[in-house]
């Protein structure tokens, strides 16, 4: 429930309007989290071995972006012209700002929608282990997805939110990896059923969600003939999902005519956004996955749509 907790006098100011997630001291530690925090250290370390940069704490190891600025070079190839070592806070985030605002790019989280990446400057600056966290998955999806890492993630957070009358706080659990529902007496997705059949089976399942796709199409005079390929840049998935919820994506809020990585994945988040808005669950699904033609990804999508509008 929530719950008002009022200021010192005097010093409600200086906060107004901030909002913060602080993980619950229970949480820190769990298994699963630890285990996480494990592998993204490793990770960090075999990547940055070859230039002898060595991690033992993610959160306080990672905040003035000299890491960060290292993982960009060599995972996706980016050279800022930043100074390497940044001794004073201001000239911390300073370099931090510039770097993130290229990642994100890279992540998929440009200008427009830098709001829903859950990190920032300050954040990762304030040694904030959710906001580590957070960055940490994407660029590990990002540049290396063959990266096993623990499924199921995810912590007890307190959202504090400061107003006039004082912090309102709220619960909430908060997922940082994938969360799978492949535990014992779940109901398998159909999808991962449906590609256990014979070939032939798959393609007649193909052909009628091909149809489905056509026939909602058709207003817009778009005909897809190629479920794998068609959907990887987002834009005839973003086209479908607005003539089967009836209404309009503005141009400006994604790219009609991708060039880029970044782009691709940008429609896709939003795609995927605007499902998880209209409650269409879609299960174990990440943007990277549709724009790498992961078929069985694609599936999965489509037949959300198709589950909820086949009588259209």
């Amino acid at each position: 429930m929530d719950k008002v907790v009022e200021f010192e006098q005097g010093n409600e100011g200086a906060f107004q309007g901030e909002r913060r997630k602080i993980i619950q001291p229970s949480s820190l530690n769990d298994p699963k989290l630890v285990k996480l925090k494990e592998v993204l250290v490793e990770w960090i370390n075999s990547t940055l071995k070859p230039e002898h940069i060595v991690v033992q704490n993610l959160e306080e190891d990672v905040y003035d972006g000299l890491v960060i600025h290292h993982l960009l070079g060599r995972l996706g190839g980016v050279h800022l012209a930043v100074e390497e070592i940044a001794l004073t806070s201001a000239a911390q985030m300073s370099k931090l700002e510039l770097i993130l605002q290229v990642l994100n790019k890279e992540l998929g989280f440009g200008d427009e929608a830098n709001s829903k990446a859950k990190w920032s400057a300050k954040l990762i600056h304030s040694r904030d282990l959710l906001a580590t966290l957070h960055l940490m998955v994407a660029m590990v999806k990002r540049y290396q997805p063959e990266l096993a890492l623990p499924q199921n993630v995810s912590v007890e957070v307190v959202m504090f939110e400061v107003n006039k009358g004082g912090i309102k706080s709220d619960k909430q659990i908060e997922c940082i990896t994938l969360q799978s529902e492949d535990t014992e007496g779940s109901k398998n997705d159909p999808i991962d059923e449906l590609l256990k059949l014979e070939a032939h089976k798959i393609a007649t399942v193909e052909k009628a969600l091909l149809h489905f796709i056509n026939k909602n199409m058709s207003p817009l005079r778009l005909q897809v003939s190629d479920i794998e390929k068609q959907f990887a840049d987002g834009v005839i998935l973003l086209l479908l999902i607005g003539e089967l919820e009836g209404f309009f994506i503005p141009l400006y809020e994604f790219y009609l005519s991708p060039s880029s990585h970044s782009e691709m994945l940008h429609n896709v988040t939003l795609a995927l956004d605007l499902l998880n808005d209209k409650e269409i669950q879609v299960q174990n699904v990440d943007p990277e996955d549709i724009v790498s033609q992961d078929v069985p990804a694609t599936l999965k999508v489509l037949y959300a749509l198709f589950k909820k509008h086949k009588n259209k």
